[in-house]
């Protein structure tokens, strides 16, 4: 019996159209839209060096050496162009530095704009002026430190050193793949909303007919249900192809664990789904709408539309992003790409186990003690 409702079920749910762009191909249209208008955005992650112009009206060998160490190298701080005033007012002007580096008896800097190169440049400048004029200080009371000074400027000790916390490659345009990641999977609800319909004697001549078939009608929800998981996950194995080898969104190594992770988001989509056609007495359209709306929420709380709101949420609303499938679900999968250990990973599909488990459980109890005066 099982054989012949699950196949029954694939091939009727593999002809249904809506269903199928929905979960499929209205995600990957979403997601070449993603790319086209996140395309710029990967190299924000990315320091490059400051374009200052240096008009050199004072010999000073000091600072003109410090800018040279400062503009050579791959992680050089400064591009520098050395120029007079009328050159370097006109390349501020049409921007394309960030300051002009006056040097002089002291050394000054001039701006047309603020910005974060502009503040470097600035902080940069005020650690130098106040250096030279303690160091002038020293030497005004003191010249015999100068052979001592000049040991210490050539050697500072760095007392802090820099341990990243994950080996991965920073990319600001992941949380909202993941979280179109997260929205797709809860769109599984759309089947398990099916299921729950087709079962419901007052809703259809289909489901009629289950009800008073000699088959009891919860092993006939299980076996449909396992054909609707299975296209489900197989939409969504699509999904991440489409992600992984087309678009090149970067899931890190931990396949077997990402293949896991995608299953849990089906799972817990599906059964939402069928918890919220079974608590309503409504029509199908009305649930179909509450569905999609209750995805759209939490998959803008995730920060899929306002990649900052997940950010605010978590901060000062935790409670909400732990009630969120979606932004479990997404940060699932940032866990796995940006940290070596499990625990906030394991965390995540821990909570969605359970609602999962609580989903399930209250739509069983619904159902079970749905009964018809009628047929």
């Amino acid at each position: 019996m099982f054989r012949h409702i699950f196949i029954y079920r694939l091939k009727v749910l593999m002809k249904n159209k809506s269903m199928i762009f929905w979960t499929l191909i209205f995600p990957i249209a979403l997601a070449g839209f993603f790319r086209l208008a996140f395309g710029g955005l990967t190299e924000q992650g990315t320091f490059r060096a400051i374009d200052v112009a240096v008009v050199e009206e004072v010999r000073q060998e000091g600072f003109m050496d410090v800018m040279e160490s400062l503009s050579t190298g791959d992680d050089r701080l400064f591009e520098v162009v050395i120029v007079d005033m009328d050159t370097a007012r006109g390349l501020l002007d049409d921007e394309s530095v960030a300051a002009i580096i006056t040097v002089q008896d002291t050394i000054g800097m001039t701006v047309n704009q603020s910005g974060f190169g502009q503040s470097i440049v600035k902080s940069f400048l005020d650690q130098y002026n106040n250096t030279a004029n303690a160091v002038s200080n020293i030497l005004a009371e003191n010249p015999a430190a100068y052979e001592s000074i000049a040991e210490d400027l050539r050697s500072r000790v760095t007392y802090t050193v820099e341990e990243p916390v994950t080996n991965a490659k920073m990319d600001i345009t992941l949380n909202y793949f993941y979280a179109l990641i997260a929205m797709a999977s809860l769109y599984g609800g759309f089947f398990g909303l099916e299921e729950v319909n087709n079962i419901q004697a007052n809703l259809s001549v289909h489901a009629a007919r289950v009800n008073v078939a000699p088959v009891h009608k919860l092993k006939t929800f299980l076996y449909s249900t396992s054909a609707s998981l299975l296209i489900q996950y197989t939409n969504m194995l699509v999904f991440l192809a489409y992600l992984r080898f087309i678009l090149n969104v970067d899931f890190g190594d931990k396949f077997v664990l990402i293949l896991v992770t995608t299953f849990v988001g089906s799972l817990v989509g599906l059964s939402l789904g069928a918890f919220v056609s079974a608590l309503l007495k409504s029509s199908e359209d009305v649930k179909t709408g509450i569905l999609i709306g209750t995805t759209m929420t939490g998959s803008f709380l995730a920060g899929m539309m306002f990649g900052d709101m997940k950010y605010i949420i978590q901060t000062q609303y935790p409670i909400v992003a732990i009630l969120n499938p979606v932004n479990l679900l997404s940060d699932a999968f940032y866990a796995l790409y940006f940290y070596d250990d499990y625990v906030r990973y394991s965390q995540n599909i821990a909570i969605l186990l359970a609602f999962t488990f609580v989903f399930c459980s209250a739509t069983y109890l619904i159902i079970r003690r749905r009964k018809y005066a009628s047929l």
